[in-house]
């Protein structure tokens, strides 16, 4: 079976063009997949919507229901950094859910990939960093919760630390949460994440995958997860607007095949969620998190 891959067309909304996130690049994304001939009708899977009471698995009720009637204020509104919209009030509620099917998915098949995902500045009761609500702290709960895995890693290779992902998930012993990023970049204060590894500005491709390479090997061996969320974040990229690291597109394909390898060779069912990318070319961005995906598809024939 081809390998499942986890999509909505409301990912992709109308919103302000000028706006410094790409919100386009979902729907891109989906695109570009179809023309590679990776997307179809037949491994295409489509979430439904959360309710308030499935994202308290991760989130404050309060926090869940001033956000769903737009009753953030307006420092609220800044941290969160993203317009409120019932666009962006839908895509918020299905997007969570998105990451869940993509575990349940891989938890049959071995990989699966979400074409959206990764929004680890989202907290327990605020928003941050165009995050509203956490997929991963949300997927990774559920999933131990309905007792269909046990030890999970989140494996954040985004270039800004999840701090909203280490924040939520502090007291879960049974979720391991990894996070490899620019020390100097955002957000400003961290949190603390089970392992955290921060890298210097201008990091070059063999030294950061060989980075990436040790602390998954570490992470493996020392926490022995039965699951793995991949968060494959390409703002790493060179010319990423709000990255500082210095990686090449053959470099985050490296990245890439080196997690998925080592998780597909150790049995371990692996999601993969795109994490941030910011790009005003969206049709090149929506390329870049393809990467990922590409992988994904190449190593699922193996399985």
């Amino acid at each position: 079976m081809p390998l499942p891959i986890v999509a909505h067309t409301d990912y992709s909304f109308p919103f302000p063009t000028e706006h410094r996130f790409p919100m386009d690049k979902f729907g891109l994304l989906q695109r570009h997949m179809r023309a590679l001939g990776i997307l179809g009708e037949s491994n295409l899977h489509t979430p439904k919507t959360c309710s308030a009471s499935d994202l308290m698995m991760a989130h404050c009720h309060h926090y869940i229901r001033r956000f769903d009637l737009n009753e953030l204020d307006a420092k609220e509104m800044r941290r969160m950094g993203l317009p409120w919209s019932e666009g962006l009030r839908h895509r918020t509620f299905t997007a969570p859910n998105g990451t869940l099917l993509t575990c349940e998915l891989a938890l049959e098949h071995g990989l699966a990939s979400h074409l959206a995902g990764g929004t680890h500045h989202a907290h327990y009761d605020f928003g941050s960093g165009f995050c509203i609500f956490n997929d991963m702290a949300y997927a990774a709960r559920s999933m131990i919760h309905r007792g269909k895995a046990k030890r999970i890693l989140i494996f954040d290779c985004d270039v800004h630390q999840g701090d909203g992902t280490a924040s939520i998930l502090e007291e879960d012993a049974d979720i391991f949460t990894c996070s490899i990023h620019c020390e100097k970049n955002f957000p400003h204060r961290k949190a603390t994440s089970d392992l955290d590894v921060g890298l210097g500005k201008a990091m070059e491709d063999e030294a950061y995958i060989g980075v990436v390479i040790d602390t998954l090997d570490r992470c493996l061996a020392e926490f022995k997860p039965d699951f793995v969320i991949y968060d494959a974040g390409v703002d790493v990229y060179a010319n990423d607007p709000l990255g500082l690291l210095n990686i090449s597109l053959d470099g985050i394909r490296g990245r890439d095949s080196a997690v998925l390898t080592r998780t597909v060779k150790r049995g371990i069912p692996t999601a993969t969620v795109i994490g941030g990318g910011y790009d005003k070319d969206q049709q090149a961005l929506a390329k870049r998190h393809g990467i990922v995906v590409e992988e994904a598809y190449a190593l699922s024939k193996q399985i």
